[in-house]
């Protein structure tokens, strides 16, 4: 007899109906009468242990399946590696089988690299306007409001600003730049297939801005398969504040290869909300369109592209909706805020898989986005910004002699054009901002190389480096390593280190700041010179996570644990604590680091009822007004709780309990003593809840409640009755700006 290897390896192909063969990720790959099992991974490659067997024990019989495709059990072991090839089910059709029971985020068990899949059904547990929205049942993500005004909101991951997440839509630069502060608004709900969240550096492939994590959005597509039977989905909503959405989505089938699909978006507010009584709105009064056209054409010689177009026009107007009496021009004077975005999108990809190789493929990517943006603040500050970006990537990937040494080599392109304008009173003792100092443009080409080895089948590794070369500050080298080791069939442990880069753009990203009468303090020459501006953010990352499935009581759970650490080595320090009348733009001078640790719990006591229950505990420092301070506005513990349960009637329960440990305040004690906030915030926690009802096959009607307990900071602003005075600041924002809202709607699909 030949001598078998204790593990069996193969690549798991799709026969489409059209013919060709594709990799079918995801395909569960298991030995007949045991526990023992895998799924095969992007490349359709699996790797998976022997089991152990007794001398009486019937024959191995290795099991291949995917819904939608017959069934391949596997009896004949003379060779090691395996080719299967899945074909379409033809038989005769089944009657429906409804699948019931816990659907949480897919945590990707085969990646090395710490990443979890929040799925189309995970994201209709809440409303999910918007992408801000999107992750109010992920205790990963959290969602903060920007400021007391504006409405914007921001995320934060390890206790860091999200703009140290590097945010793409289908691994094409997404929320960045000028729009960073409300780019999270402009991704509507309702056309976001998944989300894919990973936790620290990830790969290198994907740039080299990543320092705490990355959240890639994939939208809708417009493919027709046999898993995506969306011709056309309609969602309507509405809300007790008085806002109403509509969204479309249709896709069409136009030929054999082509495919294409439109999504429409529209929402407004015309009502004035002010639940604290200061005389301001909390949130903007306005309207958004927003358009996306995308096409996807697919052949059986190994071709398949995408383009598409996408404009948006968001138009909001807040402040004070009464007069107040202005001392300086003795007139009764209305504090207006203003905001205006704008932004045109086209986008294409192209990719060849090699038909006699399906591990063999080659893609470019590229995308050119026009921004715009206006933002007015009463008379007070003025800020204007302009961004055009073109960006390219071009992968190639392949393997060495087996799918146990796969590799990833490529290379990339940036450019980045700022026009940005900055107007606001001037004091005579004060700093003059010069218009167009901000101006400048950014050329980045680099190269990247990502290797994935897998030397015994429980161990992978990672190993990526790329090289860029800033225009403005020279040569960049970015390394970052994962391992991923199974302890077990049901435990994994994954390590991680890597650096990221980012050059900030310190007046879009903080524009919340502006909502206030504090004077601003910048270097003179910006990014004009490496001495004496503003230098890019660098930062190390390092990870270890580890997770383990169980079971208890005849139910099956998921324990993860993982922990964070993100040092810098500069950073772009936003100083509000020298003076409440002041903010001072830096390079970091001193310490700046991050420790968050996180426990998730995922657990089904009873059929259809799914637990899911998280601590995080983040302890977050910066060298602040000379000292080393805690962070301002994060909360050193977070509590988590979300229940959801479905009934066999198309019923479904969520809610959801975020609970907030107390926040540091930036100092306001200079202040006059009427005028102070408290040094810290108290604690507090946000309930949120929805139910659903299916009817059919095609409609769901959904009714559901925001802050249920009307948790609010109601002192929102600093001075609100003397705008323009001195003391005025809408900025500090620690809590929820608005309390308890209902909101309903129906989705319908076809």
């Amino acid at each position: 007899m030949y001598a078998q290897s204790k593990t069996v390896k193969g690549i798991v192909l799709e026969e489409s109906s059209k013919g060709s063969f594709l990799p079918l990720p995801g395909a569960s790959v298991f030995w007949a009468g045991t526990q023992t099992g895998t799924v095969s991974d992007s490349t359709g490659a699996f790797s998976i242990d022997r089991p152990e067997l007794k001398t009486d024990s019937p024959a191995m019989r290795l099991v291949i399946s995917y819904l939608g495709y017959r069934n391949d059990t596997i009896t004949d072991f003379s060779s090691d590696k395996l080719l299967i090839i899945l074909a379409v089910n033809t038989s005769k059709t089944l009657k429906e089988v409804s699948v019931e029971g816990r659907i949480p985020p897919s945590f990707q068990l085969m990646d090395p690299i710490n990443t979890q899949v929040m799925t189309g059904k995970e994201l209709m547990k809440a409303a999910c306007c918007n992408l801000s929205e999107s992750f109010e049942t992920n205790p990963t993500v959290e969602v903060n409001y920007a400021d007391a005004v504006t409405g914007a909101k921001q995320i934060q991951m390890l206790g860091l600003s999200g703009n140290y997440t590097l945010i793409t839509q289908e691994n094409l630069p997404g929320v960045r730049g000028i729009m960073s502060n409300f780019g999270l608004g402009f991704t509507p709900g309702p056309w976001v297939e998944s989300i894919q969240v990973t936790k620290g550096v990830g790969s290198v492939a994907n740039g080299y801005e990543s320092m705490t994590g990355q959240i890639n959005v994939e939208l809708k597509k417009p493919d027709w398969t046999p898993k995506n039977r969306e011709k056309l989905f309609v969602n309507v909503y509405g809300n007790s504040m008085g806002r109403l959405e509509f969204n479309a989505n249709a896709t069409q089938r136009l030929s054999k290869n082509w495919h294409v699909a439109t999504l429409i978006h529209g929402n407004q507010l015309q009502n004035h909300v002010d639940m604290n009584h200061d005389g301001f709105l909390d949130i903007p009064t306005g309207n958004q369109i927003n358009v996306l056209n995308r096409w996807a054409y697919s052949d059986t010689k190994g071709w398949s592209g995408q383009f598409g177009v996408q404009f948006m026009n968001d138009d909001r107007t807040g402040g004070s909706h009464h007069a107040f009496h202005d001392m300086n021009s003795h007139q009764n004077v209305v504090y207006s805020i203003h905001l205006a975005n704008r932004q045109m999108q086209a986008f294409g990809k192209l990719g060849y898989i090699f038909p006699t190789k399906k591990y063999k493929s080659i893609g470019l990517m590229q995308s050119f986005t026009s921004s715009r943006t206006e933002q007015n603040f009463g008379p007070v500050n003025r800020y204007k910004g302009e961004q055009n970006t073109w960006n390219a990537t071009l992968i190639y990937q392949s393997i060495i002699g087996s799918t146990n040494l796969k590799f990833r080599l490529g290379g990339s392109f940036r450019w980045d054009d700022y026009r940005e304008n900055f107007d606001f009173i001037i004091k005579p003792t004060e700093f003059r901002f010069l218009p167009n100092k901000a101006n400048r443009t950014e050329l980045v080409p680099g190269a990247f190389g990502e290797f994935n080895w897998t030397p015994m089948p429980r161990f992978t590794t990672v190993a990526g480096i790329r090289g860029d070369y800033h225009n403005l500050f020279g040569f960049w080298l970015t390394p970052r390593l994962h391992l991923k080791y199974e302890l077990s069939e049901l435990s994994t442990l994954r390590l991680s280190a890597g650096s990221g880069r980012r050059l900030a753009n310190f007046l879009a990203e903080n524009s919340g700041v502006m909502a206030s009468s504090r004077s601003f303090y910048f270097p003179t020459n910006l990014y004009q010179s490496k001495t004496d501006g503003l230098l890019p953010e660098y930062a190390w990352n390092y990870g270890l996570s580890w997770n383990h499935q169980f079971e208890w009581l005849g139910q099956k759970g998921n324990f993860t644990l993982d922990g964070y650490h993100t040092r810098f080595e500069n950073q772009l320090i936003i100083d509000l604590d020298r003076s409440p009348r002041q903010v001072h733009f830096i390079n970091l001078e001193g310490q700046s680091y991050s420790n968050a640790v996180q426990a998730q719990l995922e657990y089904e006591p009873i059929r259809r009822f799914d637990v899911r229950l998280a601590y995080k505990w983040l302890d977050v420092w910066q060298t602040l007004d000379g000292r080393l301070q805690r962070r301002p506005f994060v909360s050193e513990h977070r509590f988590f709780l979300n229940l959801a349960y479905k009934t066999r009637s198309k019923w479904t329960f969520d809610a959801t309990l975020n609970g907030n440990g107390r926040k540091r305040i930036p100092n306001t004690q200079s202040n006059p003593s009427d005028l102070r906030f408290p040094q810290n915030s108290p604690a507090f926690f946000v309930v949120n809840a929805q139910i659903s009802k299916g009817f059919g096959k095609n409609l769901e009607v959904y009714l559901g409640g925001e802050n249920l307990f009307d948790f609010r900071q109601t002192s929102l602003i600093i001075d609100p009755q003397n705008p323009f005075g001195d003391y005025f600041d809408a900025s500090l924002v620690w809590g929820p700006v608005t309390g308890r809202m209902v909101y309903g709607g129906l989705r319908w699909k076809l």
